[in-house]
């Protein structure tokens, strides 16, 4: 499987896009928000400029895509206002592999200008937002070039399926019937790429820039714990089609996901060793299965069927790319059907929760 060829969301605006399913991307960004603009005003305030240069890596399509922008701006005019300066230019640098749907985003991008003159007034900006299509796991940028660096919910994704001694049979990620090896790869696939990442980032980034990081992990220390029981229903699910015909038991048994999450111990020590950041802060907090937030609906009320319905549609969103390069379109509806099932089982018994991971950093 070459990655950066078949990795991406669904695109365009249907019932099954990720423009239509992510509402948890949404909370998530949401919850990031403080640690984003505190961020971005110490990076202003410390060293004010006339242009502020901000790159968005893993940017995707859908209504979240403009989201830490329109943040971030929000942020500089509030300070420039309390300062009495002039709102400085904004050159916004949209990042994803070349599959993604960027024409859904450049089509939004007139309303989006228009909203800004509409509520700063003429004289605002100008902001300029161009998108950057390639990998981050290579050089994207000239040297000292970015002030702002942000990416949610992006490097969980590896630059490859890592290379393993031995099959994962039955698994498309890691499990408790996966063999140690296949632990032991996929950790030392994500050291070396979150590494290279922050090196790559290191040459690109200004001598005082910040880079704010949003990405799924795990509480426990063992890499088999309860955070990635989502994808086990998901291999639960693909075996049930093997049982029944559709697809071949070899086929499931040669997938794997270019996926991990990480301790927060692991990101730790990666940093430190890669040397090129300070840590400013690691903060962890978790997110239902489905996106609900109960503690911001008072009139929440569980009903594992639609929780289950939202689960499968989110997961289906961001998968689907990669099952139907491997299996084919045939058996994308099916497979998603039983797996909504069993994620109304699993939520009839407890509850599912993703752990996310926000990392500020400073350039050393």
């Amino acid at each position: 499987m070459e990655v950066p060829q078949v990795l991406h969301m669904n695109g365009g605006n249907g019932d099954t896009s990720y423009a239509s399913n992510s509402i948890l991307q949404k909370i998530v960004i949401t919850k990031a928000k403080p640690v984003v603009i505190g961020s971005i005003s110490d990076l202003y305030t410390s060293n004010p400029s006339r242009c502020i240069r901000v790159a968005d890596l893993g940017c995707s399509s859908g209504p979240n895509t403009l989201l830490v922008i329109t943040e971030i701006i929000e942020a500089i005019d509030e300070i420039c206002h309390q300062l009495n300066h002039t709102t400085p230019e904004f050159q916004v640098f949209l990042n994803d592999l070349p599959s993604n749907d960027f024409n859904t985003i450049f089509r939004t991008l007139p309303a989006f200008y228009q909203k800004l003159r509409k509520e700063k007034g003429e004289k605002f900006g100008p902001c300029s937002i161009m998108g950057i299509p390639g990998s981050f796991y290579e050089r994207l940028f000239p040297t000292a070039t970015i002030d702002f660096l942000h990416s949610s919910y992006s490097l969980q994704w590896l630059s490859q399926v890592p290379p393993m001694n031995e099959i994962n049979k039955g698994n498309i990620y890691l499990a408790r019937s996966s063999p140690p090896s296949v632990l032991q790869a996929y950790t030392e696939q994500f050291r070396k790429d979150f590494s290279l990442f922050l090196s790559l980032r290191s040459k690109e980034i200004t001598p005082k820039g910040r880079m704010v990081l949003t990405m799924l992990g795990r509480k426990s220390k063992e890499p088999l714990g309860k955070e990635c029981y989502f994808w086990e229903l998901l291999s639960k699910s693909l075996n049930d089609l093997v049982s029944q015909g559709l697809i071949e038991e070899a086929k499931v048994d040669s997938f794997n996901l270019p996926f991990h999450m990480p301790s927060h111990k692991e990101v730790e020590a990666i940093v430190c060793g890669e040397g090129s950041f300070y840590l400013d802060g690691l903060e962890i907090f978790d997110i239902n299965w489905d996106g609900s937030d109960e503690d911001n609906n008072k009139e929440f009320k569980f009903d594992r069927f639609t929780s289950g319905q939202k689960v499968a549609k989110l997961i289906r969103a961001v998968t689907e790319p990669l099952i139907v390069y491997h299996f084919g379109d045939s058996v994308i509806d099916v497979l998603f059907n039983r797996y909504m099932e069993y994620i109304n089982d699993h939520l009839l018994k407890e509850e599912g929760k993703f752990v996310n991971f926000v990392i500020s950093l400073k350039k050393m």
